[in-house]
């Protein structure tokens, strides 16, 4: 019997396509994932899950939808949540189709997901301070029409916000030319800036990404889409049902009405920390630091594997970015412990103690 020819029956996009790479290293100090550093159990909010496992969950998530609609102090029905914000990313794909245009480097999986459901991607480079190239990104709206554009503000893995007046600006070129602009705020939170759900009553092309990820409840995978009734109603036709699971729906709602002063608490540290960490980088002559409104520093820094592997060896976890951005790392926020920790042993490597 002749052995199976897998490839062969692999869709050509597929054969291309690059897994995305989440490798666990086991490391005393995790700064790699741009996780909280801040442990949650659920005994900190929560004294017993009373729900019943047989069955399904609720699968319009009701409860959840109304909790995440005060925070950002909108109805639930302009609320659609996710497996994680790639799930959503994967739907608004699934739904409307590419070309899909977004800037570089950026979040990977808007290409990864783009390619595994076929649709042309098209990345247009950033600017040399990791801003928008507005006039190449008009170009590019006007040239390959593309029915998706997508924006990470703060943007992963450069940690800046873009120019507001430039997203503004891609979003009424982009409605002109019927191309829909989702702004991935993610990390929106560890910002000085506002973010765009205020524009949301404004454009009819835009829609905004969220997550509980970067905030503490990581572990959920519950991201969230945000955008007008009738544009969740067309994304809903591809939506898996119950993809949202019971635990998941509970824990997330109870954090939400219960826990969250805790969480904004959290925020603030971490936010506290980056900026210390961020001055402390600075004086680090070999090191070249971005300024960053992220949970996250990005850094460049020669022979950048090389650093990589020894702060590993000393137990250590950042992210190497090198084959995104020249010798660079970027380095998640952690307790004030663990940035000393990283501070003392980079500055050991580099021999500035």
């Amino acid at each position: 019997m002749d052995k199976l020819n897998l490839e062969s029956l692999l869709r050509k996009n597929i054969q291309k396509l690059k897994p995305y790479q989440a490798k666990e290293i086991p490391c005393k100090i995790k700064l790699d994932a741009n996780e909280s550093p801040f442990p949650v159990k659920l005994s900190d909010f929560i004294s017993e899950i009373n729900i019943h496992l047989n069955r399904y969950p609720d699968p319009e998530a009701i409860l959840l939808r109304k909790a995440l609609a005060r925070k950002v102090k909108l109805s639930h029905e302009n609320i659609m949540p996710g497996n994680g914000s790639d799930e959503l990313i994967y739907y608004l794909i699934l739904t409307f189709g590419g070309p899909v245009l977004y800037p570089a480097p950026t979040f990977a999986m808007y290409g990864i997901i783009a390619q595994s459901v076929g649709v042309e991607i098209v990345e247009c480079s950033l600017d040399n301070n990791f801003d928008i190239n507005d006039e190449e990104f008009l170009k590019l709206i006007k040239l390959k029409k593309p029915r998706l554009i997508f924006l990470s503000s703060p943007n992963n893995p450069t940690g800046n916000t873009f120019s507001t007046d430039k997203i503004l600006k891609i979003i009424e070129f982009a409605q002109e030319n019927s191309s829909i602009v989702v702004i991935d705020e993610a990390y929106q939170p560890f910002s000085s800036k506002k973010g765009f759900l205020p524009f949301l009553k404004d454009y009819d092309n835009l829609l905004i990404l969220r997550t509980l990820s970067k905030i503490g409840f990581a572990g959920l995978r519950l991201g969230y889409l945000i955008g007008e009734k009738n544009f969740l109603y067309e994304i809903n036709k591809v939506r898996l049902p119950y993809n949202v699971d019971s635990i998941t729906q509970y824990v997330a709602t109870e954090a939400l009405n219960r826990f969250y002063p805790q969480i904004k608490k959290f925020i603030c540290q971490i936010i506290k920390e980056r900026q210390r960490l961020y001055r402390e980088l600075l004086r680090i002559q070999k090191i070249k630091v971005y300024p960053s409104e992220a949970n996250f520093i990005l850094l460049q820094i020669e022979n950048s594997k090389s650093i990589y592997r020894k702060l590993i060896k000393a137990g250590i976890l950042v992210r190497d970015l090198s084959s995104v951005i020249n010798n660079a790392l970027r380095i998640t926020i952690g307790t004030s412990e663990e940035n000393e920790e990283f501070l003392k042993t980079i500055r050991k490597i580099l021999g500035e103690t």
